[in-house]
C-alpha cells in the first residue's frame, strides 16, 4: 500500500509540473496594463498555459511579488532596475545589470523598442508666462504648486533626487498617477511629473520641461524575470523573444492613447496590436488566443508533449486512487464463506 501511495503523489506531483502556468505581473498604469495583455497572448499564442496579475501596485510591490515567486516576470524600465532594484547607477547596460541581478535569481531581456522616461510638465500658457522650458528654471519659481506621484516623491531617481540636482525647494504634494493630468487641467496644480509615452501629453498641450542637467536616466522598457523561466516555458518565453525591438515611442504612445482617450479596452488593444504586426498571433475577437489557429497546428503544437504527459499523469493518477480505495472496500463488503 505504501509503495502505491508513493507512486500516486509522484503522478500528481508530475501533474503539477506539467500544468505550469506563466504569471505575468504588472504596474498600476496604462502602460504596464497594455504591455501584461500583449506578454499574455503572446505566450498563450505558443501554447502556454498563462494568468496574468496585472495592476499589482508600485515598484516595490511588483518587485516583491517577483523575488517571492508570486510572478514569474513583468515589464520593468533599465533606469528603475538600475536606481530603484541593483542601486547601481553606473549598470545602464543589459550586461551589467544582469550581472547584478543573477545573484537574486532575476535575469533581463528582450528590450521592447522604446524608452518611457520621467519628465516633468505643465500647461504651456503657465509655463510661457512663467519663463520656463527647462528644470533649471524651476529655481526661479519656488511658489509652483507641485503635484508628483508618490513614488516618484520616494525615489532616488524622482524628487529626491531632482531637488538637489536643481536646487529646488517647491513642497510637492502627493497624487495619483491617474489623477494628476486633471489635476493639472482643471489648475490645481501647476506641475506633474509624467512618463514621457502618456498619451495625455499631446492631448493636453503639455509643455515638458528639458532635463538640462540630465538628471533622468534612459528608462528602456524590457522583461525582468526569474531564471528558471526560460527552461521552465521554452515554447512561450521563444514567443516573447520575438517582441524584442517591436515597439517604438511613437507606436506605444499610441495604444496608450487607444485607452486613456479612445476607452478601448487593454486586451482588444495588445489583439489588435499583435494582429498587425510582425509577430502577431493573437486570436480574432471573441475567440480566446489559446485556441486561435486550425484544428491539425493546434493538435501537434508546441504543447503537445506537455498535455500528453498531464494527460497520462491524471489517467494514472485516477487509475491508482481507484485502486487505493477501490479494492480495500470491496474486500470489506464482499460476503465472506
Amino acid at each position: 500500500m505504501a509503495w502505491l501511495l508513493g507512486v500516486l503523489l509522484g503522478l500528481c506531483g508530475g501533474v503539477a509540473q506539467a500544468a505550469d502556468t506563466l504569471r505575468i505581473g504588472g504596474k498600476r498604469f496604462t502602460e504596464a496594463y497594455i504591455l501584461v495583455e500583449l506578454l499574455g497572448q503572446t505566450a498563450r499564442a505558443a501554447g502556454t498555459p498563462v494568468e496574468l496579475k496585472p495592476g499589482l501596485g508600485n515598484t516595490a510591490i511588483v518587485y516583491a511579488a517577483l523575488k517571492a515567486g508570486s510572478i514569474d516576470l513583468y515589464p520593468e524600465y533599465t533606469g528603475t532596475i538600475a536606481l530603484e532594484i541593483v542601486k547601481d547607477p553606473g549598470a545602464t547596460g543589459l550586461a551589467a545589470l544582469n550581472d547584478r541581478l543573477r545573484p537574486l535569481g532575476l535575469g533581463v531581456a528582450v528590450p521592447l523598442g522604446f524608452n518611457n522616461g520621467y519628465a516633468l510638465a505643465m500647461r504651456d500658457d503657465v509655463a510661457a508666462r512663467r519663463g520656463i522650458a527647462r528644470l533649471s528654471d524651476l529655481a526661479r519659481h519656488p511658489d509652483l504648486r507641485l503635484g508628483l506621484s508618490n513614488e516618484f516623491i520616494g525615489r532616488a531617481d524622482g524628487w529626491p533626487g531632482l531637488a538637489r540636482r536643481y536646487g529646488l525647494t517647491q513642497r510637492p504634494q502627493g497624487l495619483d498617477h491617474g489623477l494628476a493630468y486633471d489635476a493639472l487641467a482643471a489648475g490645481q496644480v501647476d506641475m506633474i511629473d509624467i512618463y514621457t509615452t502618456d498619451a495625455k501629453i499631446k492631448q493636453l498641450g503639455l509643455r515638458v520641461l528639458h532635463d538640462d542637467a540630465a538628471h533622468f536616466p534612459r528608462y528602456e522598457a524590457v522583461l525582468l524575470y526569474r531564471l528558471d523561466v526560460p527552461q521552465r516555458f521554452p515554447a512561450g518565453w521563444a514567443a516573447l523573444q520575438r517582441l524584442q525591438a517591436g515597439i517604438d515611442e511613437r507606436t506605444m504612445i499610441a495604444l496608450n492613447a487607444r485607452a486613456e482617450i479612445d476607452s478601448v479596452g487593454f486586451e482588444r488593444i495588445a489583439r489588435e496590436h499583435l494582429g498587425a504586426s510582425a509577430v502577431g498571433t493573437a486570436a480574432p475577437a471573441g475567440v480566446p488566443t489559446a485556441l486561435a489557429g486550425r484544428f491539425v497546428d493546434k493538435l501537434f503544437g508546441p504543447d503537445l508533449a506537455r498535455l500528453t504527459v498531464q494527460h497520462l499523469g491524471l489517467v494514472a493518477a485516477a487509475v491508482a486512487l481507484a485502486v487505493v480505495i477501490g479494492v480495500p472496500v470491496a474486500l470489506a463488503v464482499a460476503p465472506h464463506p
